[in-house]
């Protein structure tokens, strides 16, 4: 749980040191100095309005319309100046924490996504909704800061111009605002750190509320199939009084704050007057003076009464600071653990595949999935895995791609660059036809031809009419059935032409015929590739199968077949090798 301490400062600096040393750091520093430059001067003019008021209302009691006048025009020369400096200083200051927010979202999403950080995370506990981290923690962390940091030196610069006025109209009064805020800050801290614990969960809650939404949004034609509408309500509700009742504990933590503060804030309005008044009524202070008092007491109270004045959004960002922080350590133990764990599968590039000696663990290393494979795809090799559910033939693949390296062993392959996988639900991106049919390449120059023939070929020949053109942007998930996205993840292979493909489970949703005739593409293109599939059709595509026992034992062997047309099973010659 988060806490207002040490530890907290320390990693907030660990947070936010990274930017001021990026390359946008002359930028940060110099719309610092412009903050901080035009800070101080709003200072100075403010102590100078403070005189100018003392004196005004000196002028009223005294009936001293001279100096009345006198006042008033400094007064309005003062707040032209003081307006634009103030102006300028708000919009310097949102300039720094929006690009602070552009750098550090952009470096996030860079982690998130860079080798494959993103696949290592997911599930972890650690790590809940980083789309809400990435998306929005990063955002009012970088603006919070920029607040939090300029509001302290404000607050002292204020302390410091202000407490040379108070002083030199009562030493006693500078003391007692003294002991008086440090009281008040005492007893807030105590409260405000039960509440960062409060707000931590509060944003973790509300994440996972949304999430859920997302997901129902995500699986309607499942959950309506299922008829799971009162499982989907009941989870829905359960996350939504998880929310509540954390928010229940927040507004009461903040509901005895409120009984401190409020007295604190009371006692505010009369104490510089208490303390002055005796000279007052001794006659030896003009009201005017009085006045001053009061207003210069006032802003040094509220710069002492920082932490008082801001309790909520103090523990707001810490419980920000915690989630962000927790977010980059997750990447900082994966990073090391690149370079010191070596009790992992080994992967090297070599333009064929060769597995030796492979074991393939769980990523808790509580069983073996697969023992001691050692397998040879030369050039132009097909091989088909097979085996019943469970056994680890996907998570073969997955360390093929480099995904899944818990285990020992050493995986041989070509460069990722020159090998394509086709998962058993594609993916479908975010944008239009075209994007989908390039990915991942979506810059390459494709001409509407040739993706037309490549739609062709995969029977998919109707789909740029009825989706009104490659520009058409479409929930292609939902409007193109399972089918349809592999039957489109082939095309989008036509139009890469790796020279390496592996395919897990990817005509699934394909009847027989379809599936023929993807697997006939393949041979036409020349692709050396591996298949996992349940079908015994498949054998008939493949001259290498590997089988694996649900005992993570396994066996290879060489077949050779002949399709028949009229029903295109595939008759099998195998030869044990």
């Amino acid at each position: 749980m988060p806490q207002l301490n040490l530890a907290l400062f320390r990693r907030m600096l660990k947070l936010a040191k990274p930017y001021w040393v990026s390359s946008r750091k002359k930028t940060a520093f110099a719309l610092l100095f412009a903050i901080l430059t035009l800070m101080i001067s709003t200072n100075g003019l403010r102590v100078l309005m403070n005189t100018v008021h003392g004196s005004f209302v000196s002028a009223l009691c005294d009936r001293d319309s001279h100096n009345f006048y006198q006042t008033i025009m400094l007064f309005v020369i003062v707040s032209a100046v003081a307006t634009p400096i103030a102006v300028f200083s708000e919009y310097f200051k949102n300039k720094l924490s929006l690009d602070w927010r552009d750098w550090l979202t952009q470096d996030l999403i860079d982690r998130y996504l860079s080798k494959r950080n993103y696949y290592r995370i997911n599930g972890d506990a650690r790590v809940d909704n980083p789309d809400e981290r990435i998306a929005e923690d990063a955002g009012t962390f970088a603006f919070n800061s920029v607040a939090f940091f300029l509001l302290f030196c404000e607050s002292f610069v204020t302390l410091i111009a202000f407490s040379a006025v108070v002083w030199s109209i009562s030493k006693a009064l500078v003391a007692a605002l003294f002991i008086y805020a440090l009281l008040g800050t005492a007893l807030t801290v105590f409260v405000v750190r039960r509440l960062i614990g409060l707000n931590f969960n509060q944003f973790k809650f509300n994440a996972d509320f949304r999430y859920g939404l997302v997901h129902v949004r995500n699986n309607t034609e499942s959950i309506a199939f299922y008829k799971g509408e009162k499982t989907e309500i009941q989870q829905l509700k359960h996350r939504l009084k998880e929310s509540i009742l954390n928010f229940h504990g927040i507004i009461g933590w903040e509901r005895n704050l409120g009984f401190a503060s409020t007295m604190y804030q009371y006692i505010l309005v009369v104490l510089p007057a208490f303390m002055i008044a005796p000279m007052y009524f001794a006659g030896h202070m003009k009201l005017g003076i009085i006045v001053q008092a009061e207003l210069a007491c006032a802003q040094v109270l509220a710069a002492l009464s920082l932490i008082i004045s801001n309790f909520r959004m103090i523990s707001s960002f810490a419980a920000q600071v915690d989630r962000l922080s927790s977010f980059q350590e997750v990447f900082d133990e994966i990073d090391t653990d690149r370079t010191t764990d070596t009790n992992r599968i080994a992967i090297e590039l070599a333009p064929s595949f060769e597995i030796e000696n492979v074991t393939v663990l769980t990523p808790d290393r509580k069983r073996e999935l697969i023992k001691g494979l050692n397998v040879a795809i030369a050039k132009g090799d097909h091989l088909c895995v097979v085996g019943p559910s469970g056994t680890g033939k996907s998570s073969l693949l997955r360390a093929i791609a480099g995904l899944w390296d818990v285990g020992s062993g050493r995986i041989a392959r070509p460069d990722l660059g020159e090998m394509m996988f086709l998962p058993q639900k594609p993916y479908m991106l975010l944008g239009n036809l075209r994007f989908q049919l390039l990915y991942p390449s979506s810059d390459r120059e494709v001409t509407d031809a040739e993706m037309i023939e490549a739609l062709d070929r995969v029977n998919l020949p109707y789909l740029v009419e009825r989706v009104g053109g490659f520009d058409s942007e479409q929930q292609w998930a939902d409007i193109l059935s399972l089918g349809e996205q592999q039957r489109l993840a082939f095309a989008r292979l036509l139009l890469s032409k790796p020279k390496y493909l592996i395919l897990d489970e990817a005509t699934s949703a394909l009847d027989v015929e379809n599936e023929r005739k993807l697997y006939e593409l393949l041979g036409d293109l020349d692709i050396t590739f591996i298949s996992v599939g349940h079908r015994t059709s498949l054998l008939g595509y493949h001259n290498k199968v590997l089988e694996i026992s649900a005992d993570g034992t396994w066996s290879l062997r060489n077949i050779h077949l002949q399709l028949v047309p009229e029903s295109h099973k595939p008759i099998v010659q195998e030869a044990v090798i």
